[in-house]
């Protein structure tokens, strides 16, 4: 399996911040130290080239962004203090989940162990997201004619606002949101298909709604499938007000892996949120993801193993 990481995608914060930078690099070291994956499954992500960032982004926000010009008013949205680090960070992020959508293409699957930013809109950032990462790899996808139609899973808790609004029109796109109703963002942004589930919603109810919707997502016959696979609606995490435990997030991961799998859709694995208390479950539940997706995709990456 290809999967990217940059020790880019780990900044210095300040003291007390509710962001949990250091889980990418803890998630990484426990893909491999617990033999999930191996290091040679590893692939440094590079920074976006600026003209795939254009498709999906403004000039304006871009070059404000990169250069730290950018109004302080989006720097306070965005919830993170700019830095050249967080600049460097941005960019691999959204370089990793292209990289990664293109050997998904080749293998059938593939990671980005960051990305998922999908509170970014065109011309700002919030929610702790700067630029859009899956929107800019789908439209980038598209511009080169490597896929004609697209879908997007997103089961983070808080709904892809910023990925329904930059691809939301696109007939070629499908975007699919199942979230928590009353978290943030407060304003939605409408997907293709919405699904807004109640504070407190277990395993049982959120599998059940999942198994519903995903036919009439395959209906739509992608090229490709983008997975924000957010572990946020853990019992355990502090931002998500839902009860799933690791074993429900890994049934829900098995369905989207297996309806995929067996239409041979293409499907690109992203970060997408996380906040428990403690972080370690964070990271187990990210963990578990790659768990599933080694088990679903096996047959896959033993070939792919020989023919390295």
């Amino acid at each position: 399996m290809t999967v990217f990481y940059s020790d880019s995608y780990t900044v210095q914060l300040p003291p007390g911040h509710r962001f949990p930078m250091q889980k990418y690099r803890m998630l990484r070291d426990a893909l491999l130290e617990q033999g999930v994956l191996r290091q040679d499954e590893l692939h440094e992500a590079r920074p976006v080239a600026i003209g795939a960032l254009e498709l999906a982004h403004s000039r304006h926000y871009i070059s404000s962004f990169c250069d730290g010009s950018v109004d302080p008013k989006i720097v306070r949205r965005i919830g993170i203090p700019w830095s050249e680090s967080f600049v460097r960070r941005s960019l691999a992020s959204v370089g990793g989940t292209l990289a990664a959508a293109r050997a998904a293409l080749k293998q059938g699957v593939a990671g980005n162990l960051a990305g998922g930013t999908h509170h970014a809109f065109r011309d700002y950032g919030e929610g702790y997201c700067v630029f859009n990462d899956i929107a800019v790899a789908a439209l980038a996808l598209l511009a080169e004619g490597a896929v004609r139609r697209v879908v997007v899973v997103d089961l983070d808790v808080h709904q892809g606002n910023g990925t329904a609004a930059i691809l939301g029109n696109d007939p070629r796109m499908f975007t699919f949101s199942i979230h928590g109703q009353k978290n943030f963002p407060f304003t939605k942004i409408p997907s293709t298909l919405d699904v807004g589930v109640e504070d407190g919603t277990d395993d049982a109810t959120y599998l059940a709604l999942l198994s519903e919707a995903l036919p009439r997502v395959l209906r739509f016959s992608p090229d490709i499938i983008f997975y924000q696979g957010g572990v946020d609606p853990l019992h355990t995490d502090t931002l998500g007000r839902l009860r799933l435990t690791h074993n429900g997030l890994m049934q829900r991961d098995r369905m989207v892996m297996e309806a995929a799998h067996t239409h041979e859709i293409p499907l690109v694995l992203t970060l997408g949120g996380g906040y428990a208390n403690p972080i370690t479950d964070t990271v187990e539940a990210h963990v578990g993801t790659y768990r599933m997706v080694k088990e679903v995709f096996k047959p896959e990456m033993e070939v792919d193993s020989r023919g390295r």
